[in-house]
């Protein structure tokens, strides 16, 4: 039942734009495997073979750590209204920080915030659809504020601070590069 493409075509742009959220998965050689749900308003499809998403200060780390010694990327997308479908595009990323000079070109392409953590460069190597007939309805009420009011809580400060305590490092113990290139995180 699954077809497989070498780019992403109108119609699947359609469906990845038309879902409220996402999953990303990501792994080290060894460890762990990552599979992380995203919703807000945070990836971006750049060409057919391009997405670019941003990832919120959030209490995990593990794809910047994954990415530092493997660029593998999967994001998927379910069809959990109308329409049945599994999407995965599978590919390569490269990580921004806001200390790169890429990232505030990018960033500048979603809602403004100072908790942007990362944005994930995506490089599409092949996109798989699937049928999704066991994937059950579910209706979408609307998003969640949660997130956006706790960075507000803690404001940019306390968002670096945040970063410091328990970004850093993956659940391998992985450096994460979340802080700048001297600091005890960066590579050797």
């Amino acid at each position: 039942m699954g077809k497989q493409f070498d780019h992403i075509a109108d119609d699947h742009r359609a469906f990845i734009e038309a879902q409220h959220m996402f999953f990303s998965g990501s792994a080290a050689p060894d460890g762990k495997v990552n599979i992380s749900p995203k919703g807000m308003d945070s990836l971006r499809i750049l060409g057919p073979n391009r997405i670019v998403w941003r990832n919120l200060t959030g209490s995990g780390n593990e794809t910047a750590g994954h990415l530092a010694l493997h660029p593998r990327m999967t994001l998927m997308w379910c069809g959990f209204e109308a329409r049945p479908m599994i999407m995965r595009t599978y590919g390569t990323a490269k990580t921004l920080h806001p200390r790169d000079a890429e990232f505030d070109a990018l960033n500048a392409l979603f809602p403004e915030t100072f908790a942007a953590r990362q944005i994930y460069d995506m490089q599409v190597d092949m996109l798989q659809t699937s049928c999704g007939y066991a994937v059950p309805f579910f209706e979408h009420q609307g998003p969640r504020d949660v997130l956006t009011k706790w960075a507000e809580n803690k404001g940019s400060d306390g968002i670096q601070t945040y970063w410091e305590d328990r970004n850093q490092h993956t659940l391998d113990g992985l450096p994460t590069h979340i802080l700048a290139p001297n600091s005890p995180d960066a590579p050797t």
